[in-house]
């Protein structure tokens, strides 16, 4: 198994992609290269292929039972993070953190108080929602394949594994003619883990054909509440060591198994099992009885829980807030910068002063 250096190394934003129109996205698996229905080319890329993402935006926890280490930019800047990312220039990051400090500061007191900070945070997550329906329309009715208004699980099947390198008309003539196909165990399993998610997306009556709304919960789980239940079942199951469907703090902080080979490696495993240990303890497990059920963990997840956005806040604020106001200036913003942006702002109190 993977360490947790490892691992960490490789969290990040996943985008989607449906081949030519489908959202682009990063993928965990991929098949073995002695496939007979295999062809791949010299451009071909792994951002082309199809797997919903492991990792959503506004969410605090991926689907695989990980913390969302970007949680905090995400909801903090909403579309402009990809600016900051890509926008080293300090004057021009300073100026835009600035504009976004009047815009939550709705009371114009120079400072951010808990309850402004709640109401930018549920702001930006509901950016976050419009942002996956827009383009999940855009996207699901761009494809001539599915004008009838359904996507079909077979369908689907045969775009990831061409997206993955297989021969689109071999594939879909094997499955035509019910052939075996040769896939590696890899992108079998990957295959196995969609359908369970295709199957919950598909409302009753089950006929694995998924209408858009259906498709946006296939893709984004965190818009519907039975998907997000889902969410939570697969990982409880994928944490749960006992089999009681419930979490202990040793269950929570246990994934994955970490093999330190040296003091940084053995840093970062340090700080990863703090990060989750405070998570659980400080956060999720909200009635403090050392156990997270199913329910405090849906609670958790659930990215429009008010309660959950207002503790959010005030642990952002308390970060920051070097004078103990419970509020921020923008001056502790702007220091500490990095925490909401991911971008090092520098000689920050004299660029405040010139800006003013």
């Amino acid at each position: 198994m993977m360490s947790r250096q490892a691992f960490l190394c490789g969290l990040g934003s996943l985008y989607l992609s449906l081949l030519f129109v489908f959202l682009l996205m990063d993928v965990y698996a991929r098949p073995a290269n002695n496939s007979a229905l295999k062809e791949k080319s010299a451009d071909s890329k792994d951002e082309n292929e199809i797997l919903p993402p492991d990792h959503l935006n506004g969410i605090k926890m991926e689907m695989d039972g990980h913390l969302n280490k970007e949680f905090h930019q995400e909801v903090f800047l909403g579309k402009e993070m990809e600016e900051f990312e890509e926008d080293s220039e300090p004057r021009k990051n300073r100026k835009k953190l600035m504009v976004i400090f009047s815009k939550v500061d709705i009371n114009n007191d120079k400072k951010i108080s808990a309850k402004e900070m709640q109401r930018w945070i549920m702001e930006k997550t509901d950016e976050h929602f419009q942002e996956a329906v827009e383009e999940n329309k855009m996207h699901f009715r761009a494809i001539p394949l599915f004008l009838t208004g359904r996507v079909s699980w077979v369908e689907y099947k045969i775009k990831f594994l061409a997206s993955k390198g297989f021969n689109e008309k071999e594939i879909a003539e094997k499955i035509k003619n019910n052939e075996e196909l040769k896939i590696d165990e890899e992108t079998q399993e990957v295959l196995d883990n969609l359908k369970d998610r295709w199957y919950q997306a598909d409302n009753p009556p089950p006929d694995l054909l998924l209408n858009e709304e259906e498709f946006l919960s296939f893709l984004h789980p965190e818009h519907s509440r039975g998907m997000l239940k889902f969410m939570v079942k697969e990982i409880i199951r994928d944490l749960d060591q006992d089999g009681d469907k419930k979490l202990t703090l040793s269950e929570f902080i246990s994934l994955p198994v970490g093999t330190v080979e040296n003091q940084q490696a053995q840093d970062i495993d340090d700080d990863w099992v703090k990060d989750r240990r405070k998570e659980f303890e400080e956060v999720i497990d909200a009635n403090h009885d050392g156990i997270v059920t199913m329910e405090e963990l849906e609670e958790y997840m659930d990215p429009m829980n008010e309660y959950n956005a207002l503790n959010e806040a005030k642990q952002m604020i308390a970060v920051a807030d070097e004078n103990q106001n419970h509020h921020l200036e923008l001056e502790e913003i702007l220091k500490y910068s990095e925490y909401f942006t991911g971008s090092k702002l520098m000689d920050y109190a004299r660029n405040v002063h010139e800006e003013f």
